[in-house]
């Protein structure tokens, strides 16, 4: 859909919200592979003031949800001090995992990887995330952290 978009209006520049990692990085790899004279930027995510990624699904959220939800990214950035510190991958995202199901989120993934080509690492390299997609009851939240 992004390719016939870009290929009707031409636009020099495209802006997608980091929010959406994944999304961002099949964009930046469509706009490549098919050599369009474009440029994807990536636009920082915009938090509440207690760190939950905006987005309209947070208003779909139960009172006690919305006041569960910030431990996303409260996990994500202890996660990312724990990995900085020298803790082992697995058993850092393990632990990071159970604190989230304690606190009622099913997870989907919680993954070190590869920031562009999204294949998952055992350790932090330059340019690595953290990319996290859990549900808290029927509300699928995402984020993401650059460790």
């Amino acid at each position: 859909m992004c390719a016939k978009l870009f290929g009707q209006v031409r636009p020099d520049r495209a802006y997608f919200g980091e929010k959406d990692w994944q999304q961002l990085q099949v964009v930046h790899r469509l706009v490549a592979d098919l050599h369009l004279p474009l440029e994807i930027i990536g636009v920082p995510t915009v938090r509440e003031p207690d760190g939950l990624a905006l987005s309209s699904r947070n208003r779909f959220l139960t009172e006690q949800e919305r006041a569960t939800a910030p431990l996303l990214y409260g996990v994500l950035n202890a996660l990312a001090r724990a990995l900085a510190t020298g803790s082992q991958a697995d058993a850092a995202l393990a632990d990071a995992r159970a604190e989230l199901r304690n606190a009622g989120f099913a997870i989907d993934y919680l993954a070190l990887v590869d920031g562009v080509t999204m294949r998952t690492l055992q350790m932090v390299r330059p340019g690595s995330r953290l990319i996290a997609a859990a549900r808290l009851g029927s509300v699928r939240l995402i984020d993401n952290l650059g460790p």
